[in-house]
């Protein structure tokens, strides 16, 4: 099989999974509180309203499975999806600008800190960056503490459908500077747009890859 046939099957396997049935599990408020490490995790982590929730109801597609919004830092818990029982989404809450009090916000940021460091069933952090900012310091602290615990960590731009031309290679090649030497960084980057559907299918080949099989089950 070749290169591409492999892709084209991956995406036809991520199509397949993503068509399945897929619920809303729990929120989860402390670590003592984490379902049971039974199947694979993917994570989406990045700084609040970077369109965390709205990326994960564009490719289940289930419009208010995961609740979005304007307001910066409405997810304030670890919301938990599953698909098919054979992994697991996480939807975490914002870092940085948050309409909240600094004790609420401390204590997000402490359980997604915590979360990302000691969760053993992790296989891969999806650190969302909006491709009008690109990376941040508030980013850079995340990917420094991933890099040192040796967890997987991809960069999925997102709403590339409100870069101006030409911008959208601009950010690439500044995002890719910054993830080359790291290493627990993925060394491909996938660019998003979760009104215009972009880079969804690629999205759902990496996740589907992380999967158990049914025949593992």
């Amino acid at each position: 099989m070749t290169d591409d046939e492999q892709q084209a099957a991956l995406i036809e396997r991520g199509r397949l999974l993503f068509a399945g049935p897929v619920e809303f599990m729990l929120s989860v408020v402390s670590m003592q509180t984490l379902p049971a490490p039974d199947l694979p995790e993917v994570c989406f982590a990045g700084r609040s309203n970077v369109g965390k929730s709205s990326l994960i109801n564009a490719l289940t597609g289930r419009n208010k499975l995961a609740r979005a919004s304007n307001t910066p830092g409405r997810t304030r818990e670890l919301n938990y999806f599953n698909l098919s029982d054979r992994i697991r989404l996480v939807d975490l809450p914002g870092y940085g600008y948050a309409r909240a009090s600094k004790t609420d916000i401390a204590k997000w940021t402490r359980l997604t800190r915590q979360f990302l460091r000691g969760r053993a069933t992790l296989r891969r952090v999806f650190l969302l960056i909006d491709s009008r900012r690109g990376i941040k310091d508030p980013d850079m602290e995340i990917m420094d503490m991933l890099d040192e615990t040796a967890v997987p960590y991809q960069i999925v731009l997102t709403k590339i459908d409100k870069l101006k031309k030409g911008e959208l290679e601009k950010i690439i090649e500044q995002v890719t500077g910054k993830i080359a030497r790291r290493p627990a960084a993925h060394p491909e980057m996938i660019v998003t747009s979760s009104e215009k559907k972009t880079g969804l299918e690629m999205l759902k080949a990496e996740i589907v890859g992380l999967a158990i099989e049914k025949s593992a089950l």
